[in-house]
């Protein structure tokens, strides 16, 4: 049995690490947020040691190991994303392999950091990339690895499309301040480009069409797939046949115009995700470079406007 900390235990993703912990047969020594109705904890760890004040938990942390000869293995974060780069710091410095959500950081100079702080403490970086545990994309890899060893030149069409509804809350939240999230294509897209890249390898080039508070909208070109995004938080680009059923949610991936049927089996992803940590086969520094790298580009880039390859749904905002 390991013992965990979890940094951002109110959060909408905290309840997914703290089932996975229990699921994995672990325990949750003690955790962090600054709030403080966490009722869920009941359901999966009423023991655990809870605060409020990062001072008071950092030092809980150190006495724990100090008083105890025990300590703490690992660190899920699950904080806002601009803090993760520092709670993952801490973790490290306090001698636990962290566990983060994505993104993992905002930069890639910040990973380039990391490593350093890998390096000096021996302990490990663990990011979630649970759609590389998702059997569709398994199955869609394994696909085009056998389809390129055929035809390396071969360049498939890809479109992207997520949307997820949010409310006003949305953008009053860290979520809505780009410096604090990245912006939506770091907080709602990056795993898919992780995906993309993982598949039909490294970006070529990067193009933004369009970047709004609502939704943001490019093009990728890759080793082996030119890729059209759209990400967009907002309700009313959503599909009218997707509306009626009631869904506030539309993903969807087509490859060479035939659809990746991924809807389902996200449920158990971050406890998959931690039994592969906890053998060894975390997904680190330098599998989160590459996401990243493109998530950071974004953000920096001015759009271009409706030309080139842009994605049909860029309409919907620039009629």
């Amino acid at each position: 049995m390991k013992n965990f900390g979890l940094i951002g235990a109110s959060g909408y993703i905290a309840p997914r690490h703290m089932k996975a912990i229990k699921e994995t047969g672990n325990n949750l020594v003690a955790a962090l947020d600054p709030y403080d109705g966490i009722g869920i904890m009941d359901s999966n760890f009423p023991e655990a040691n809870f605060f409020t004040e990062f001072e008071r938990f950092d030092r809980f942390v150190d006495k724990y190991r100090r008083d105890t000869g025990k300590k703490i293995d690992y660190m899920s974060i699950c904080s806002p994303n601009y803090l993760h780069d520092s709670h993952i710091r801490f973790a490290l410095r306090s001698g636990a392999d962290a566990i983060c959500e994505k993104p993992l950081v905002l930069n890639p100079w910040n990973i380039d950091q990391l490593k350093i702080i890998e390096q000096e403490t021996g302990k490990k970086v663990n990011n979630i990339l649970q759609l590389r545990l998702h059997q569709s994309i398994i199955a869609l890899k394994e696909k085009v690895t056998k389809e390129l060893a055929q035809n390396p030149n071969k360049v498939y069409d890809i479109d992207l499309t997520y949307l997820t509804s949010r409310g006003k809350w949305y953008f009053v939240s860290w979520k809505g301040d780009q410096s604090k999230s990245g912006g939506i294509a770091s907080n709602i897209g990056v795993h898919f480009y992780d995906m993309l890249t993982w598949i039909f390898g490294d970006v070529k080039e990067n193009i933004v069409h369009l970047k709004t508070p609502y939704a943001n909208a490019g093009y990728l070109q890759l080793a082996n797939a030119n890729v059209r995004w759209f990400l967009s938080v907002n309700y009313d680009y959503i599909p009218d046949d997707i509306k009626a059923t009631g869904q506030r949610t539309y993903r969807s991936i087509t490859v060479d115009n035939q659809e990746i049927e991924f809807s389902g089996g996200f449920t158990d992803l971050h406890t998959r995700s931690y039994e592969e940590i906890l053998k060894g086969n975390g997904f680190g520094l330098e599998e989160a470079y590459s996401s990243i790298n493109t998530v950071s580009t974004i953000r920096n880039l001015e759009p271009v406007g409706l030309k080139g390859e842009y994605h049909p749904f860029c309409t919907k905002v620039i009629g």
